[in-house]
């Protein structure tokens, strides 16, 4: 993810506003910084579903069908997926986190 001397004694980036003491004592002074504005909740409420609607109505993740092949005068059957005409479900609710998860702003 980085180079190894990332956190090397002067790389740090917030050691200078935090008076020195290393990156141990500027995390804990950013951690005392209030927001403005509108508060946000750290949660996801919504998502983008994974499912799809076929012509039929059907819902599934994915959608095969059987198709008849002939091949040297024997007839095999074999499942072709579908990944045309189908509808997206759309957004999905998810279920609230429990009341232990939350904390006060």
């Amino acid at each position: 993810m980085g180079t190894s001397g990332s956190k090397a004694q002067g790389l740090w980036p917030f050691v200078l506003a935090a008076g020195g003491g290393g990156p141990e004592a500027a995390v804990a002074e950013q951690a005392l910084v209030r927001p403005r504005g509108r508060v946000v909740p750290p949660f996801v409420f919504t998502r983008r579903g994974s499912m799809f609607y076929d012509k039929v109505g059907d819902l599934a993740h994915e959608f095969y069908e059987e198709i008849i092949v002939t091949k040297n005068g024997q007839k095999r059957a074999k499942l072709r997926w579908v990944h045309k005409n189908l509808i997206p479900k759309g957004m999905v609710k998810l279920d609230p986190p429990p009341a232990s998860t939350w904390f006060s702003l």
